[in-house]
């Protein structure tokens, strides 16, 4: 079975790196991802976390696109609620005219953020509403392509105003809905639209979800049949030991998250290696192991072809998440490149 492999990334930032070269690190990964052969490369949007810098998607993705060459470039996803619909639309449809044919826009509904940094998010300028979420995303279908008719009310009446994201589009960024919950399955299957449930975020309710939208799939002028892929976190090495290694970092902090400890910078292997942790978060860092895809290149490949086939789909989008070894060069991912790199025999 071959598959089609992708690529999720959060822009990790690590114990005595930058943002400049964990950006850095990112892009020369989606380079190498490009030469590989994978499918498609998406930047999530996180804010206000120590160990994440991918804030901003559209700017990730205009880099990431000029620096490859075939494979396709987007958003993983944006979070609709922090942002104008337009200027998402108008972000996209530039995107599409830098890179035609590459360019994804997938968009989730939820904030993405802390209750605080939502707020300044908003406070910022006019942002997309969470109870007009499906008419936002018919907004932007229309703006990024054909323009949409708007009526305004002005001292002379009522009157229609032509909009568009872009003067003349030739192409529209591919719209993805993404989810965690049976909402997104829902209206993914309303609208006709390609869906994504973030299987590697909890790894629970992913059968459910994908049954629901199979099931309920209406096709649209886009999309005729129900299309979908599944989302892992994966560390894959040269031995088994040493991917155990290499994973230990990201687990430590996603423990962090889940037990409410302060969360910090990625530490390096070595560090991660000495830390003591709590019960609670040991028991959290077991839990996730168990989730993750983490072994050497076959242990990993079997397992993704048997998740893959479990769950109906020929496409697998990898969030490589091995950390890095102390004197490892700060503007590369060596764990991370030689992930991609060992699973590329899947392709």
């Amino acid at each position: 079975m071959t598959l089609a492999l992708s690529v999720l990334d959060l822009v990790p930032v690590r114990t005595g790196q930058s943002s400049a070269e964990a950006v850095s690190a990112s892009l020369a990964l989606a380079r190498r991802a490009d030469e590989l052969g994978y499918t498609r490369y998406w930047f999530a949007e996180h804010h206000n976390m120590p160990a994440v810098a991918s804030t901003a998607p559209p700017v990730l993705i205009a880099a990431a696109a000029v620096r490859t060459d075939r494979i396709r470039v987007g958003s993983g996803g944006v979070m609709l609620p922090n942002h104008a619909p337009l200027v998402v639309a108008e972000q996209f449809a530039a995107l599409e005219a830098l890179a035609p044919g590459r360019i994804d826009l997938g968009i989730g509904r939820a904030p993405g953020s802390d209750p605080v940094i939502s707020a300044l998010l908003r406070a910022s300028g006019p942002t997309s509403e969470v109870d007009r979420f499906e008419e936002h995303l018919g907004d932007i279908r229309a703006l990024a392509g054909e323009g949409a008719t708007v009526t305004v009310n002005t001292r002379e009446g009522l009157r229609d105003y032509e909009v568009r994201a872009t003067p003349a589009a030739a192409g529209v960024p591919e719209l993805w809905l993404l989810g965690s919950s049976d909402y997104s399955a829902h209206l993914a299957a309303k609208l006709g639209l390609p869906y994504v449930f973030a299987h590697h975020f909890s790894g629970e309710g992913t059968a459910a979800a994908l049954e629901i939208y199979r099931r309920e799939f209406q096709p649209s002028a886009t999309l005729q049949a129900p299309r979908t892929f599944l989302t892992l976190n994966a560390v894959v090495a040269d031995t088994v030991e040493e991917a155990e290694a290499r994973a230990l970092p990201a687990l430590q902090n996603m423990a962090r998250l889940r037990t409410g400890t302060p969360l910090r910078v990625l530490d390096t292997v070595e560090a991660a290696e000495r830390e003591e942790l709590d019960a609670p978060s040991r028991h959290v860092v077991e839990l996730m192991r168990e989730r993750w895809v983490i072994g050497d290149a076959a242990t990993a490949a079997a397992a993704i072809r048997g998740l893959a086939a479990t769950f109906g789909v020929d496409e697998v989008m990898v969030s490589p998440g091995a950390g890095s070894r102390e004197g490892e060069p700060s503007d590369r991912a060596v764990g991370r490149d030689r992930t991609l790199e060992l699973l590329a025999d899947l392709i």
